[in-house]
């Protein structure tokens, strides 16, 4: 079987500022989702959200239903997200294929019996990362490339968050029923995303770093304003971000990463903001 997967639990807030480092990564870190000729998947109980990779290489992967779905096919209550982060490839929706370059989205609805990802070489393997969300009604698959993401611009050098948000899987570029995905892109300069920092009780996320050098990495920053903690992480790896925290992060270099979330609304901006001064004053 080329589909592996494992489970997570949700984390109250209250028990979370009592982890240490380690138990810290064991709920929220997510490693190794990008193995040659594997499907690798993280289910989680906050908001029932997946998180994973497929990384194809002579042979084609199909998604497989995990004994956690309890059902026929891995779609048949569930939507998908796939972004390509690797080498040419492409994915085929029970029959029709879509070919996927570097940072091109595929949005897969609820319903659909057959998926499988391929790469054009297997030398240079394409890597889809993926996130799903329960779905309650069926939408179009629709391919999302960087010219059709809804853009902004936001941030400075000067205050070392120059970066452009690519809104990909989101309402206004394509129907979903709860998943939305984009990719935000720092500048040369440029480290910290994500601010002003924020909350939204409504969805939980997930943070993907990618682009990410050799030999840097980024502090992903988490937790209620009066207790946030952080995480370390290299290239390819993610954060899984339960409604309670917030979720920023400072590199030593620029990156990209890629923000995946679900919940109860479609309203982006739908968040709760804190200044850095919020955080200096939170122990006040």
């Amino acid at each position: 079987m080329t589909t592996h997967y494992e489970e997570r639990y949700a984390v109250h807030p209250a028990d979370y500022e009592h982890y240490n480092m380690e138990r810290l990564r064991e709920n929220f870190h997510v490693d190794g989702l990008f193995v040659e000729g594997e499907i690798n998947l993280v289910y989680t109980q906050i908001d029932r959200f997946i998180v994973g990779g497929a990384c194809p290489t002579s042979s084609a992967l199909n998604l497989d239903a995990v004994n956690p779905l309890k059902a026929d096919h891995f779609l048949d209550r569930r939507e998908l997200g796939a972004i390509n982060v690797g080498g040419a490839g492409s994915i085929t929706v029970d029959g029709e294929t879509y070919a996927m370059a570097y940072k091109e989205a595929l949005y897969i609805g609820a319903g659909v019996k057959e998926v499988t990802f391929a790469s054009d070489d297997p030398t240079q393997p394409a890597k889809f990362y993926l996130n799903s969300a329960t779905a309650h009604h069926s939408y179009p698959v629709k391919k999302v490339g960087l010219d059709d993401a809804i853009k902004l611009e936001l941030g400075s050098l000067e205050t070392s968050n120059h970066r452009v948000i690519n809104k990909l899987l989101v309402s206004g570029v394509v129907e979903t029923c709860q998943l939305q995905m984009g990719m935000t892109e720092l500048k040369p300069g440029s480290v910290w995303n994500t601010m002003p920092a924020h909350t939204h009780g409504r969805r939980m996320e997930t943070y993907f770093y990618f682009e990410v050098p050799e030999e840097q990495a980024v502090c992903h920053f988490m937790g209620p304003r009066h207790e946030t903690r952080h995480i370390w992480v290299a290239n390819e790896q993610a954060v899984i971000s339960p409604t309670w925290s917030i979720h920023s992060g400072a590199g030593t270099s620029n990156y990209t990463f890629i923000w995946g979330m679900a919940g109860e609304n479609l309203d982006y901006d739908d968040m709760d903001k804190l200044t850095p001064a919020d955080f200096a004053s939170s122990g006040d």
